[in-house]
């Protein structure tokens, strides 16, 4: 018989290696062998992802193989979602609105920041891609969210960012900021008053995290 722990490297695995067919037959395991769905995506997919992580930022994966692997957990999570218990579910780490401002259509860049706060514990809301600034103030009040992350791939579209922040701010004082995206540095995310840049997803992460531990001290 197959141990739990074997099943949930399986799990690990299928994503690490972009196996659809694994996903799906381990999330299948899983379930077999009365192992909560809840765990088997943290302590399975999950940890798979974050395995992805550390080689996208040690750059022996890129955005191909990153998406391949979201891929693979998606497919394991459509056996898993219908299972979930949600009342077992941990607390998020925080609320994040997410989206690439208005006049640019990017997403892949955005999309894998929201993966990779997604399953590092953030509830995050992706409001898409061309996204005026009125509908994040939409959504903020909506939502009551702890961080809002600004995407942009073009120079052309870096004076929306500029824009949107007082913007939010006013309308939402002490909401946190985060901008990232090409045209980006540092020194320009502190000159348009945002609260925190992220040069890839995985910063992103760390970024957020650095933020809604600032908030809670």
């Amino acid at each position: 018989m197959t141990s739990k722990q074997e099943i949930l490297s399986k799990l690990s695995e299928a994503v690490l290696k972009f196996e659809e067919e694994d996903a799906r037959s381990s999330a299948i395991e899983a379930l077999e062998n009365d192992i909560d769905a809840v765990e088997a995506i943290l302590d399975g997919f999950v940890v798979g992802m974050k395995k992805a992580g550390e080689l996208f930022k040690r750059q022996e994966y890129f955005v191909p193989e990153i998406l391949l692997c979201a891929d693979a957990m998606e497919e394991g999570m459509k056996i898993l979602r219908p299972h979930i218990s949600h009342n077992k579910i941990t607390r998020s780490k925080g609320k994040v609105i997410l989206g690439t401002v208005e006049g640019d259509i990017h997403c892949i860049g955005k999309n894998l920041v929201k993966l990779m706060l997604d399953t590092n514990g953030f509830e995050v809301y992706d409001l898409g891609e061309d996204v005026p600034v009125s509908r994040f103030v939409e959504e903020q009040k909506r939502i009551g969210a702890d961080i809002v992350a600004l995407s942009t791939l073009m120079t052309t579209t870096m004076m929306a960012v500029q824009h949107s922040i007082p913007i939010l701010r006013e309308n939402a004082p002490g909401l946190a900021i985060m901008v990232g995206g090409a045209p980006f540095t540092d020194e320009i995310a502190k000159k348009f008053g945002a609260d925190g840049y992220a040069s890839d997803a995985i910063a992103a992460v760390t970024e957020a995290e650095r933020i809604m531990a600032a908030k809670s001290s």
